[in-house]
Formats: structure tokens, C-alpha cells, sequence
């Protein structure tokens, strides 16, 4: 990831930092989607296998490196305080920006579509596919 910016409307900010932070989890949210978390299940059982943290990964801050969280804040004019949800901000456009750089990297070779998870595993199964079908 060269640099990734997020930009996003809560209105009023009441207290800005908390409202970078929910930004900030949202963005490491969608990303870890995209690069860690997978959900397994047994297919004869269907017994979820992926049931604790032991086996799921989710996104720790040393996944990821630092990025810009911008506000540019309009306030609401359906209440009194000009005041807008924050919630999950980033996780929304994490997961396809997230997904293009990927595939835009991988396109010199050919990927044009790679599934989440985008495990390291599975990008290297897909550079090892790309580069038989041209070899």
C-alpha cells in the first residue's frame, strides 16, 4: 500500500479524536475482511471451524501501516446539533479499494478478479496460475 486516505461526513464532530478512531477501526475493519478474516465451515457437518480467535484472523494494528483519515464534515440539517452517525465510517470503501490495488497490481499478469480473503497464500496461487497460462 503506497497510501491510503479515507474522507468522511459525520457532521457536527463532537469529539473528533473519537470520531478518527471509529474511522480508523472502520478502514482496519474492511481491510481485514479483505486480507485475513475467512469463515470455515465443515462441509459434511457444517460445523463453523473458524469459531474462535485461536482460528480467525482478524486485523491487529501491526497489520497495518499508518493512513490518512480525513473530515470533511456538513452538518445535518435533520436535527438540532447537526449531528451525524459515525459507526463503522471507514469499513465501506476499505473493502473495494482495498481489492482494486490488488487486482490493479496483479494486473500486469493477467488477474483481473482475486476472492477474499486475499491471504499472501492466495495471491501467490494466483501469480503461480497467471504465470503457467502465459508461459
Amino acid at each position: 500500500m503506497i497510501r491510503y486516505t479515507v474522507v468522511d461526513d459525520v457532521g457536527v464532530a463532537l469529539n473528533p479524536m473519537m470520531v478518527k478512531g471509529q474511522v480508523h477501526g472502520g478502514v482496519v475493519q474492511g481491510a481485514g475482511q479483505v486480507l485475513l478474516e475467512q469463515v470455515v465451515y465443515d462441509p459434511e457437518s457444517g460445523q463453523l471451524l473458524t469459531g474462535s480467535f485461536m482460528d480467525y484472523a482478524m486485523p491487529r494494528a501491526d497489520n497495518f501501516p499508518s493512513f490518512d483519515v480525513i473530515e470533511h464534515n456538513v452538518p445535518s440539517k435533520n436535527n438540532p446539533m447537526g449531528l451525524k452517525g459515525a459507526g463503522e465510517a471507514g469499513t465501506v470503501g476499505a473493502l473495494p479499494a482495498v481489492m482494486n490495488a490488488i487486482c490493479d497490481a496483479l494486473g500486469p499478469l493477467g488477474v483481473r478478479h482475486i476472492d477474499m480473503p486475499a491471504t499472501p497464500e492466495r495471491v501467490w496461487q494466483t501469480i503461480q496460475t497467471a504465470t503457467q497460462d502465459t508461459v
